[in-house]
């Protein structure tokens, strides 16, 4: 089990934002978080990656206690894309790097040059590696922001809507990089996605949230017309076209 959390609570103040969610991930599985603005789906992710300290439940990442680990550690484990990126004035290459921090005691290693150089032909990236972020376009600055945490070589990737924001061919390129990842390198990922076209398209299973707890958690063949309504409180329509399965409003 990669990912494991138990009974996991969040509150602001003595406002509940997370009331006891439970859900396991295994290793390699492509996870959205599916729910309506404010159900917590951020929270959520923070409170996994110890950015947010959860007033109850337990995080457990390849069965470590993440409250027991130091930060340094959290980042060999967990791989965080957030919604946005500062740009700074910084190559693509030394923003990619610098995902490797966790890892350099003194100087750069060999090692640390050649995953960035492999994570960056993997994503397509090395004709921009020498580039500004602020010359980027944004479907390549969330390429770049993958590429960093893939860099720190997670066994778990956590995703806040990697594709808000980009137009059609990035939102797809995104999802079949993260889909592709998940599977060649055995990592899981969970991310926060708005489109549930998307992620029934490209993922294996899917946590629907509304007011800071489960509706249903599961994959495609679990998901009902029923758990859509109830997480967003609109009727829909199942389809499929070409063997691809798709979600319309009534």
């Amino acid at each position: 089990m990669v990912l494991s959390v138990k009974n996991l609570s969040f509150a602001y103040d003595s406002s509940k934002i997370i009331k006891e969610i439970n859900f396991n991930i295994e290793s390699g599985d492509f996870v959205s978080i599916l729910g309506v603005n404010g159900s917590g789906k951020t929270t959520l992710i923070k409170c996994i990656n110890k950015i947010l300290n959860y007033s109850d439940g337990t995080v457990l990442v390849e069965d470590t206690d993440i409250n027991k680990m130091q930060t340094r550690d959290i980042a060999k484990k967990i791989g965080y894309v957030p919604q946005s990126l500062e740009k700074g004035y910084m190559t693509v290459y030394d923003a990619v790097l610098l995902g490797r921090k966790p890892y350099i005691e003194w100087t750069l290693s060999q090692k640390d040059t050649e995953i960035t150089e492999n994570i960056l032909k993997l994503l397509n990236l090395e004709k921009l590696s020498l580039r500004y972020l602020d010359e980027l376009s944004g479907g390549e600055l969330q390429k770049v922001v993958i590429a960093r945490a893939l860099v720190q070589e997670p066994k778990l990737l956590l995703l806040d809507e990697p594709t808000s924001g980009l137009d059609l061919k990035n939102q797809l390129d995104v999802m079949k990089i993260i889909n592709k990842i998940s599977k060649d390198k055995n990592i899981s990922s969970l991310m926060i996605v708005h489109d549930l076209n998307l992620a029934i398209r490209y993922c294996d299973k899917f946590i629907m949230i509304k007011n800071g707890e489960i509706i249903v958690s599961g994959n495609m063949d679990e998901l009902t017309s029923e758990d859509i309504k109830q997480t967003y409180g609109v009727d829909v329509i199942f389809g499929e076209t070409n063997g691809i399965s798709y979600i319309i409003p009534e």
